[in-house]
């Protein structure tokens, strides 16, 4: 077994680009601390990628979807996250970023997971409205599978709507339809 030598300061960009990539958990960085948890189970990573696939299909050609990317919310002190599904420009997305700005992201996605709870209701939802992100969905995959949607008004979340299973939603003018029972099942609507 290796051991990873740790700066003894707080996290930067680039000690975070250094890390070695670990397959077994999931890492994020919090105003220069690492913070690193389990992998997310099957149902949770069947519905991050089919609600990626979905918005990727539906959204405008100027948008794109990517799932668990990297997005830098602070630069000092350094916050990364990695949203389950982001949402950002195509231009960005064609760029091949090792991770996306904040100020190019419009949505971001959480589901939720055991652990993951107070961050996604508490934490990154302040996080993801002081930097700017205009929509954030909240999917708690609990039965019945529902989705929280907030949108950006005069600086703060404003709830839009709380979701169970079919739903149709506009986003950047576009409409978005969505089978949130399908999230967990073995076979998937098609868009």
């Amino acid at each position: 077994m290796s051991v990873v030598q740790w700066p003894h300061r707080l996290l930067t960009l680039d000690d975070w680009a250094a890390l070695p990539e670990d397959p077994e958990h999931r890492a994020e960085v919090v105003e220069g601390v690492l913070v690193v948890s389990p992998r997310p189970l099957y149902f949770h990573q069947r519905a991050v990628n089919r609600l990626t696939y979905w918005l990727d299909e539906q959204t405008s050609p100027a948008l794109s979807a990517m799932g668990e990317a990297e997005m830098v919310v602070t630069v000092a002190p350094l916050t990364v996250r990695v949203p389950d599904v982001l949402v950002t420009s195509a231009l960005v997305a064609d760029e091949n970023p090792a991770r996306a700005s904040a100020e190019d992201v419009r949505l971001v996605i959480e589901v939720l997971s055991e652990g993951t709870v107070r961050t996604d209701r508490v934490t990154k939802f302040s996080e993801y409205a002081e930097v700017g992100i205009e929509h954030y969905w909240i999917v708690d995959l609990d039965a019945p599978v529902s989705m929280i949607t907030y949108r950006l008004v005069d600086g703060e979340y404003e709830n839009f709507g709380e979701h169970t299973g079919k739903l149709s939603l506009d986003f950047d003018g576009t409409p978005i339809t969505l089978d949130l029972d399908a999230l967990t099942t073995r076979h998937a609507q098609r868009p």
